[in-house]
């Protein structure tokens, strides 16, 4: 243990002290005295030293620095980062990697790094980490095929029967439910997806997870990301098992029973009724929004919050208050430990002669365990779980809890469990809060234990309770500050959006939620066994009021929050950055302060496209400089244009008007000035960008050729489009290529031949929660379908003449070719 203080001591010297004193000789050399030398490329930072460091000195002093941190585990904390690499880098890959590269590949590694020589410690760790990468690729790999989603592929009606798994009543009144198919019918879909998500106006009133309904159903095929590097819908729904979405266009109707249950899904749905028995309970009892944001704490049931409370806790920086994750678990345990301590405490005799401290942590533990089944046990629920699980189990065997090591045990689990999460912002904005705030209360831990606590011996119980509250107000200030710095290039990289007064709306919120909120929601959900919840879901009714009144109040005074795109090289060096500030224990923890540099300066070097196109090919917005952005529809989809506005940093919708409107007549559309947004007729909707470019919108093949000559790029609206424009200017996108390759982001640029660059959101070969895209009509260059109408039966008096007969009932001529 000497031996390692030592070498750190000297390591951290090397690099901040260069003083002869600390540094052993072979580390430095004796130089002349500064005034006497010029043009030095080193100097010494020590006033009056007479050492330097030298290129060597600094050699020695990272190796040393790196022999510190491996006798201290560093190495370890190192696992899930190679990991999770190796699962980005897998999810990333232009085609799906079969598994004999992969293992083969691993198995060499292996290799070479069991016979390397033992010296070799660079290489070692080198080979280590790319053998980690390969395991993390592997883990995404298996658990791709584990999946094994069953995708619709094109947009279908058909007879749905199905066994209930969930149901979630939404804002606007509606009801979502999550079915097990057990059969289809009119048309029998050869290849149904295993399970679907569909929305109904109205459900019978004992309709229950568990119960078997039929109706006819509308169902879509999961959609690719809004536009390029957004968020995509297939990727998720792929590996929650959900083939299709939609909504019923008749029923649900209640059928009784056809097929037995498996063990798995009925204690599945035994959760899920008891999560809608509690949520119901509780709405009963508050009512309003609060008994939806109650409901959501305690079941995470979140789809019946009010759309505008929603985005008031999303623009005043509150809204990861309402998705169950580490905060609500940590509190959850917090509360079941300190009551049982305290009641524990209540018997003097009993508390002295036994671990309290354990039996509330094992206690904890199953209630934790307990709150995850019933609040829906997703993924931010789980991995939260996993990482409080740990730091209880560690308490009950008299380990600290809080520490990196345990963190990177979670992460490992969580990685080898859902490798898909690594990709996603839940995962990474958990685990970098979590990080920074378990590295920063180490750093504090070091300082403080160097302190006296003379002091604060002789102080007055006014002082000391003046000390514990400062001190209250003081650690949720840098908790929030620490969380906010190491969540912040997440969330602007993947929403594209900050919260300027997040820290000061969570200062003022976290109390109430702390305080109030949390426990007395644990309380009620306790008291709910005995019917005396009542009185408990009163109080936390009360905190949420405060909740909502002062995310409203921030909302309305936080300014635009849209930051557009943001560089991924920007993401990676800060994220670096992250992981040597937090994991590091020397002066190598310093090395972080140039990737920060480097990923601020590198926050805003990506190119913003001019214009974005909606895989269906029916809507497109084009960017018209000033914060303003033209859409050819009057009305769209609302979640999609929000999408693009943050990326585009545009804060005016400017929506499409009549040729008549403007008195431009349709076939003066193509000299139309800029700055007017798009022009519309029938069948044309046309608008030009500052640069000059007409960026056009053509519903039939005949409008888009009569642009041709003049358009920089159409846009049309039909799948069976082929080889337009080839002898002009235009580059054109028709509906197939949208269907085939997803949402385009457009780039207008004098470098192309025909002055603009396209760029789609997905690419071939597909990937396995892709595929589906290559069955839909539009993608195979065919009409939308159109179901044959029946024709109505008739009784005439008599027989109806060949001659009178309707040209669409008569049969077809008997040919007389041979």
């Amino acid at each position: 243990m000497a031996q390692e203080t030592s070498a750190s001591e000297v390591s951290e010297r090397a690099l901040l002290g260069y003083s002869a004193n600390d540094l052993p000789a072979e580390a430095t050399t004796r130089l002349p005295p500064v005034s006497t030398r010029t043009g030095d490329l080193i100097r010494s930072p020590v006033s009056g030293s007479r050492y330097i460091l030298t290129a060597t000195g600094a050699a020695h002093a990272l190796r040393l620095a790196v022999t510190v941190e491996q006798e201290r585990g560093t190495a370890f904390l190192l696992i899930p980062v190679f990991l999770a690499l190796g699962a980005i880098v897998y999810f990333n890959l232009a085609a799906e990697p079969a598994w004999v590269p992969l293992s083969g590949c691993g198995g060499i590694i292996a290799a070479i790094w069991h016979f390397l020589p033992a010296e070799r410690q660079a290489v070692r760790f080198v080979l280590a980490g790319m053998l980690r990468c390969l395991i993390g690729a592997l883990f995404a790999k298996a658990e791709t095929w584990r999946a094994g989603t069953n995708m619709l592929g094109s947009e279908i009606s058909t007879q749905l029967t199905g066994r209930v798994l969930s149901l979630d009543y939404m804002a606007n009144g509606r009801v979502r439910l999550t079915m097990d198919v057990t059969g289809t019918a009119r048309p029998v879909l050869r290849y149904a997806p295993e399970r679907v998500r569909v929305s109904a106006r109205k459900i019978p009133p004992d309709l229950r997870a568990g119960s078997e309904v039929t109706g006819l159903v509308r169902l879509l095929p999961p959609s690719g990301p809004v536009r390029p590097g957004s968020y995509d819908f297939s990727f998720e729904s792929y590996f929650d098992g959900i083939g299709a979405s939609g909504f019923f266009l008749r029923g649900p109707e209640l059928i009784s029973q056809t097929a037995p249950v498996p063990a798995v899904a009925r204690f599945s749905i035994w959760v899920e009724d008891i999560r809608n028995r509690i949520a119901g309970r509780i709405r009963g009892h508050i009512g309003g929004p609060e008994g939806e944001i109650a409901a959501a704490l305690v079941v995470g049931v979140r789809a019946g919050i009010p759309e505008d409370i929603n985005e008031a806790m999303r623009r005043s920086g509150i809204y990861h208050i309402i998705s169950i994750s580490g905060l609500h678990m940590a509190l959850v345990a917090g509360t079941v430990m300190g009551t049982l301590r305290a009641i524990f405490a209540c018997f003097p005799g009993f508390a002295s002669r036994h671990p309290i401290k354990k039996y509330a942590a094992a206690i904890a533990l199953v209630g934790l365990a307990f709150y995850l089944f019933i609040s829906g046990a997703e993924v931010a629920a789980q991995r939260s779980f996993i990482m409080l699980a740990i730091m209880l189990i560690a308490l009950l065997f008299d380990r600290a809890a809080l520490t990196m090591r345990n963190l990177a045990i979670s992460a490992i689990i969580v990685i080898a469990i859902a490798p898909h999460e690594v990709v996603g912002p839940s995962f990474q904005m958990s685990f970098a809060a979590t990080a920074a705030l378990v590295g920063a209360y180490a750093l504090w831990s070091e300082r403080r234990s160097g302190k006296s606590r003379s002091a604060a011996d002789h102080q007055s119980k006014a002082g000391v309770v003046v000390r514990k509250l400062g001190g209250v107000v003081i650690g949720l200030a840098v908790t929030s500050v620490v969380a906010g710095l190491a969540t912040t290039a997440f969330g602007a990289y993947h929403f594209q959006r900050v919260s300027p007064l997040s820290l000061v709306a969570n200062l003022a919120v976290m109390p109430v939620v702390s305080i109030v909120v949390m426990p007395f929601g644990v309380a009620g959900s306790i008291a709910m066994t005995l019917g005396l919840d009542q009185p408990f879901f009163a109080v936390m009714g009360q905190g949420l009021k405060v909740m909502i009144a002062l995310s409203k109040w921030f909302s309305e005074r936080t300014p635009i929050d849209a930051v557009g795109l943001v560089s991924v090289y920007a993401l990676v060096f800060l994220t670096i950055a992250l992981i040597l500030a937090t994991m590091a224990t020397t002066w190598l923890r310093l090395v972080a302060l140039p990737f920060v540099l480097i990923g601020l300066l590198m926050l805003g070097a990506v190119r913003t496209p001019d214009a974005f196109i909606s895989e269906d090919g029916r809507l497109i917005a084009l960017a018209t400089g000033s914060g303003q952005l033209a859409i050819n529809r009057p009305r769209p989809g609302e979640f999609t244009i929000e999408n693009w506005q943050r990326a585009l940093r545009a804060e005016t919708i400017i929506k499409p008007v009549k040729a008549t409107a403007t008195e431009l007549p349709p076939a003066t559309i193509p000299e139309m000035p800029p700055g007017i947004g798009f022009v519309c007729d029938e069948a044309l909707c046309a608008a030009r960008h500052p640069s000059g470019s007409l960026i056009a919108h053509a519903a039939t093949i005949e409008a888009a050729r009569s642009l041709c000559d003049q358009a920089t790029l159409i846009v049309v609206a039909d799948a069976t489009a082929r080889k337009m424009c080839r002898n002009s200017i235009a580059e054109v996108v028709t509906l197939r290529d949208l269907a085939q390759f997803g949402s385009a982001a457009i780039y207008l640029s004098s470098d192309s031949e025909k002055g603009v660059k396209v760029r789609f959101a997905l690419a071939k070969p597909y990937r396995p929660w892709h595929t589906q895209r290559r069955f839909s009509r539009a993608a195979r260059g065919l009409p939308p379908y159109q179901r044959k109408q029946p024709v109505a039966a008739t009784t005439p008096k008599q027989p109806m003449s060949t001659a009178n007969r309707p040209a669409e009932i008569m049969p077809p001529a008997t040919s007389t070719v041979p």
